[in-house]
């Protein structure tokens, strides 16, 4: 079994974490439309991913070090690395909002921002002073928007914490409204090149890979992070001030997300249905799953916000589709994990006998 686990660790796939967002997302969700069974439910569930995802990453870091950093520096790989900060916000939310546990969540933000901080500038630094770089068509894809995710789940955790800080709250506020912006930033940035590599450059149907659904998940997140600061415009004189052009922001980038959705969907059929690409369980189908609990999350908020209640109409239903989606993509996990694990127990066993 220890010898699985090392072997498991690694291995293991930089944007993992991408589980821990996707079961956070959809369990703050589920709480917000009243199922509370199901939230409690992948509460308790996030809770042992997030902390299985870490003791692997930790044996990682201790036994493979070189490796790690490899994939860190990497156009393709290290991306997924910015699933340790968003999957630390997201699992931080869903303490405070799900469970009240406010003291963790702190703490879980003060990690987050270490990560952020060492993450961020050491990958975007090694992308931009390494001497071979790969070509756009190699080198980019949906999981870049990473970075804007991780940047807006610190934004919301810090926002969602604010009222539980009574020395220093305009100071988080404040911090919190700079990641809201800086995140957007990163967004359309990356989405620019990303667009492009969509429509004028060759996308074979193999690349059209889960985690180009964070193209939307990224602005889903923005939404809920805008939306956050709106809710708590009231603690801080110049949140208040600026609320109206936060509302616009934030409807732009709503509304950004939904145009997003239909296409998705399209390219999705047109790979697996189309060129039937085979559907098989990998760690990047939480890439998916994430943007549609994502989804279903900010909308909701996102009508508060707005004091607009008809848009409570869109996660009624969408929220059906992200269980819908986790339920699958867990199901395919499990079945993953159980392969593996008779595959490695049963090995030893054939040697023996001749196979």
């Amino acid at each position: 079994m220890i010898e699985l686990m090392m072997q498991k660790a690694e291995k293991l796939f930089p944007g993992y974490f991408a589980l821990v967002m996707a079961t956070g997302a959809l369990s703050i969700g589920t709480h917000l439309i009243g199922m509370e069974f199901i939230s409690v439910f992948l509460l308790y569930v996030n809770v042992v991913a997030y902390l299985t995802l870490w003791f692997l990453t930790l044996i990682r870091l201790t036994r493979y070090f070189p490796r790690v950093v490899e994939d860190v520096t990497s156009h393709t790989l290290g991306p997924g690395f910015f699933t340790l900060v968003a999957g630390t916000c997201v699992f931080g939310s869903q303490l405070i909002i799900v469970a009240d546990m406010v003291t963790i969540a702190t703490y879980l933000w003060a990690l987050a921002i270490c990560l952020w901080t060492v993450i961020m500038y050491t990958f975007f630094t090694a992308v931009t002073v390494r001497k071979e770089k790969p070509t756009m068509a190699e080198g980019i894809n949906g999981a870049w928007l990473i970075a804007a995710v991780s940047t807006q789940s610190i934004s919301i955790l810090g926002t969602l914490l604010s009222p539980f800080i009574h020395n220093g709250q305009e100071i988080v506020l404040f911090f919190t409204l700079c990641m809201y912006f800086l995140g957007g930033m990163l967004y359309l940035n990356i989405m620019t090149l990303i667009f492009y590599r969509f429509t004028f450059v060759e996308l074979k149907h193999a690349a059209l890979t889960p985690p180009y659904w964070i193209n939307m998940g990224a602005v889903a997140i923005t939404t809920l992070a805008g939306s956050t600061l709106i809710l708590h415009a009231h603690s801080w004189p110049l949140l208040k001030e600026i609320t109206p052009f936060l509302k616009g922001f934030t409807l732009f980038f709503w509304i950004t997300g939904t145009w997003w959705i239909p296409l998705l969907f399209i390219l999705m059929i047109w790979r697996h249905l189309y060129h039937r690409y085979p559907l098989s369980y990998e760690p990047q189908l939480w890439g998916m799953v994430f943007p549609l609990a994502m989804y279903t999350t900010s909308t909701f908020q996102l009508s508060k916000a707005l004091e607009v209640p008809f848009l409570t109409v869109i996660p009624s239903f969408m929220v059906y589709i992200a269980i819908a989606a986790w339920i699958i993509v867990f199901a395919g996990l499990m079945h993953h994990l159980y392969i593996t694990t008779r595959n490695h127990f049963q090995a030893p066993r054939k040697k023996e006998i001749g196979f």
